[in-house]
């Protein structure tokens, strides 16, 4: 089992940067795929980023390329994701979960969640 907690959301003005952390527990974090998902309020939940379990091979939607970042570092069992140049359409529970395999790209495929941070963005 891996149980995971999402940090550092916030309310910030567009254009500000976010760097959300999740911090897991539980033996197997370096052998899952890790990702970030969000979901607004009315709106589905939607894939973000995600990082192979290696750290070597990245996978991002195209609302947010080249603006947001993620990384890990499977010593600390965490996983991050950095947000620059944020825009109000950001605004969401971000939840960070981790599943088996490569690529995984949908809500199905991740076995483990966190229970989510909110990041709002104001115009």
């Amino acid at each position: 089992q891996v149980r995971m907690v999402e940090s550092g959301g916030g309310l910030v003005q567009a254009g500000d940067s976010l760097r959300l952390s999740c911090a897991a527990s539980g033996r197997s974090f370096s052998t899952l795929t890790m990702a970030w998902f969000r979901q607004a309020p009315g709106k589905e939940r939607e894939f973000v980023a995600a990082i192979r379990w290696s750290g070597d091979a990245y996978s991002y939607a195209d609302s947010v390329k080249g603006r947001f970042t993620i990384s890990r570092d499977n010593a600390e069992n965490a996983e991050y994701l950095q947000m620059n140049s944020l825009k109000p359409e950001d605004t969401a529970v971000y939840y960070c979960a981790g599943g088996m395999g490569w690529p995984l790209l949908r809500r199905y495929q991740y076995a483990y969640w966190g229970q989510g941070t909110q990041v709002t963005v104001s115009s």
